[in-house]
């Protein structure tokens, strides 16, 4: 009997684009001799549609957006089970949901918080790692606690920047000085962000982030190359081969990622085995203390010294075959229709291991 697997996508995120061509490219390689597959689109207004389990690989965006042709639900019947008076399995009930979703209300915690309610076997981090996965603060200072080394940074919450806008750039300036980099402080993709050289730019930069997020922050420039590796697996965790950046622009931005290929992906890197070895137990540190589970992909710096200094997780990375996470693991010798099974085998062990939580005294 096939496994009944749910494609979560879309989402009300600055990101819904990105996350239905990560859709996309999920419907044309997963085994569909092995998996019903069944889309479930979140509009960017918030709905969720649910539509026919597809038949087939799909071949264009525009075939996910499925809110005209589709059914509005409620997302608690993705587990009919909960709400029935037997105990008979539904038909329509999915035995594991795999959330393709980038960016807030999505890749934070939220719908893994529902996906707990509703007892759902889903891919990828919980509740806890994908919420300080996405708080870039937050994330920052449980890497503090780890020990891991990091680049300098601040942070505001819109508030105390409406209240002496002057006195936020003057702390910005006195202890990261310039360059530096504004962020949203819950997004990713590379939305929002903006490196300043100047007052002027770090006027604009804060005006700019504080469209996407209530909290941004500010961290100084690291001077070395952007070197990535993947974490895959649960309590037992491994790593990738590691790739490396080239972007041709000032800094890996959206329009880099995702529009005008202007950037380069030297993969495997040119690094010593020994910054190898360094660079996999980092990783590993890192995804533990976010309490990590299914996958993140580990983002460093490495200086000219041979220094790696930590720059963030992300929890639900691009997973196009032509993004950085799958494409390290295919050098590695897993392909991405293994990587999906791989995570969705990955997704229901750590379900089975749930159900034997003790919930009674």
């Amino acid at each position: 009997m096939k496994i009944k697997l749910g494609l979560l996508y879309g989402g009300k995120s600055a990101e819904h684009k990105v996350s239905l061509q990560t859709a996309l490219a999920v419907t044309k390689a997963v085994n569909h001799d092995k998996y019903e597959v069944h889309p479930i689109y979140i509009t960017e207004t918030g709905e969720w549609v649910r539509g026919t389990k597809l038949t087939g690989p799909l071949e264009t965006v525009n075939e996910l957006e499925i809110s005209n042709s589709g059914t509005v639900i409620s997302p608690v019947s993705l587990n009919t089970n909960m709400f029935a008076l037997s105990d008979v399995k539904n038909e329509e009930t999915l035995d594991v949901i795999f959330p393709l979703l980038h960016g807030p209300n999505g890749e934070d915690g939220t719908v893994q918080g529902l996906l707990e309610l509703l007892n759902l076997p889903y891919v990828g981090n919980g509740v806890l790692a994908s919420a300080a996965g996405m708080d870039k603060v937050v994330m920052k200072q449980l890497f503090s606690q780890a020990g891991l080394k990091q680049v300098k940074y601040e942070y505001f919450i819109r508030k105390e920047w409406d209240e002496n806008r002057e006195a936020a750039y003057e702390v910005v300036e006195e202890n990261l000085g310039y360059p530096c980099f504004v962020k949203p402080a819950n997004l990713g993709s590379s939305v929002g962000i903006s490196k300043c050289d100047n007052r002027k730019e770090l006027e604009a930069a804060f005006e700019e982030a504080f469209q996407f997020d209530r909290k941004i922050i500010i961290e100084e420039a690291a001077i070395g190359r952007e070197v990535e590796i993947g974490v895959l697996g649960n309590d037992d965790p491994s790593c990738s081969v590691v790739g490396e950046i080239l972007p041709k622009a000032a800094f890996y931005d959206y329009k880099a990622k995702y529009e005008d290929g202007s950037t380069g992906l030297a993969i495997p890197a040119e690094i010593s085995e020994e910054t190898y070895v360094e660079m996999k137990g980092l990783a590993i540190k890192a995804f533990k203390a976010i309490d990590g589970s299914g996958l993140v992909r580990a983002d460093f710096f490495l200086t000219k010294e041979g220094e790696l200094i930590i720059n963030e997780v992300n929890t639900m990375p691009g997973f196009t075959p032509f993004s950085m996470f799958p494409l390290l693991w295919k050098h590695a010798g897993v392909e991405y229709p293994v990587l999906i099974e791989t995570l969705v085998d990955l997704a229901l062990q750590r379900h089975d291991e749930k159900q034997k939580i003790k919930h009674t005294m």
